[in-house]
């Protein structure tokens, strides 16, 4: 009876520390509304960044990034299994195809752009502080607001 109870004390002990160690991936996934398209011409492109690195314009460290033909005021994308952690998002509106955010000569963008959590831009980009959110559940749905300089 003391054998049984300690091989099953030994067993259960072995069991919640190789729990403890094994890290459990939490999945999300991420519905991006854009709003505020000035017309279809063109191509909404999206990039997603897990980190700091990189944003707004990098493409090499962007996780998820992808352009699509403007069929409306309004788009959406979806990502899903996204791991669970902060992230921002950077859209813009291509509308001559060159797969980048045009700017003037004094650094303004001349096609329209946005940001997740629609963060007010006076001097430059936003820091990724001021767009970052949390995927920490199973849906999350960020809704973004089209600026246009013109």
């Amino acid at each position: 009876m003391r054998l049984r109870f300690s091989i099953l004390a030994l067993t259960v002990l072995t069991t919640l520390v190789a729990a403890g160690n094994a890290t459990a991936q939490l999945k999300g996934n991420l519905v991006i509304g854009v709003s505020g398209l000035s017309n279809q011409q063109g191509a909404l492109c999206v990039k997603l960044f897990a980190g700091s690195q990189g944003f707004p314009d990098g493409d090499a460290k962007a996780v998820k990034q992808e352009c699509a033909k403007i069929t409306g005021n309004a788009m959406q994308f979806k990502y899903s299994g996204l791991p669970s952690g902060s992230y921002a998002i950077a859209v813009y509106h291509d509308a001559n195809g060159d797969r980048k955010l045009n700017r003037n000569s004094a650094g303004m963008p001349t096609e329209g752009y946005g940001f997740s959590n629609n963060p007010v831009v006076k001097a430059g980009p936003p820091k990724f502080g001021q767009a970052v959110f949390l995927i920490a559940g199973p849906n999350t749905r960020k809704n973004i607001q089209m600026r246009y300089g013109n």
